[in-house]
């Protein structure tokens, strides 16, 4: 499994063996929290199967999603760089099997190939880059533009005019994405779904032809 993340994609096979048999293997149950913002971060969080969410805490209870993760995806990295307590919480959406890495057996492998830091470098620029779009999009645009921005942003183009979203999305996460009510992204949803901009399955929604900039 670790191969076949970018991260140690370019380490040995005797290096991958050592790291692997330092490392621990967890499954989590739906719903479960695999880390709570402000606790102390100790070690970095592959994900075997599954999928994730990151995302903050408000004092009254709601929620404000960051980013959605699943198989060889990785969370956890930046108690790799100082001793702060964890940014943002995750939480398990699909029953998930995690490959676990302490801060130390890390921190050992980056000695021995130093080249890894800059692997983690490049996610950690692409991820500030995603965060400072999300800003932008916050900023400039209205809750119907946030909403389109953020269909684009998790669709993938698939050949046909049309663009899929295969991850399981309900309104109320949406909503929290794009730091709305979950009442407004419903009418916008349907009003889209009506005028056959897009189709809302169980587990994936399409976007069926370009939407219009304004609602």
């Amino acid at each position: 499994m670790l191969r076949k993340v970018t991260l140690f994609s370019e380490l040995s096979d005797a290096q991958l063996d050592l790291l692997d048999a330092r490392s621990t293997v967890r499954t989590y149950p739906k719903g479960s929290i695999i880390v709570n913002e402000g606790e102390q971060g100790n070690a970095l969080f592959v994900i075997q199967s599954g999928s994730v969410k990151t995302y903050l805490s408000e004092t009254n209870g709601k929620e404000v999603l960051l980013s959605t993760q699943g198989p060889g995806d990785y969370f956890g990295e930046l108690a790799l760089f100082d001793d702060a307590p964890r940014s943002a919480s995750v939480a398990v959406v699909e029953p998930c099997k995690v490959t676990i890495i302490s801060k130390a057996t890390l921190r050992d492998t980056l000695h021995e190939r130093p080249e890894i830091a800059l692997v983690l470098l490049k996610g950690l620029a692409s991820r500030i880059r995603a965060l400072t779009e999300n800003v932008r999009t916050l900023a400039l645009l209205d809750v119907f533009g946030r909403l389109v921005a953020t269909l684009y942003s998790l669709a993938k183009a698939t050949g046909d005019g049309k663009h899929l979203i295969e991850q399981k999305l309900t309104q109320q996460d949406l909503a929290n994405r794009i730091g709305a009510s979950r009442e407004m992204v419903s009418r916008i949803m349907n009003d889209l779904v009506k005028g056959g901009y897009i189709e809302i399955g169980q587990k994936q929604i399409v976007i069926c032809k370009k939407i219009p900039s304004s609602w």
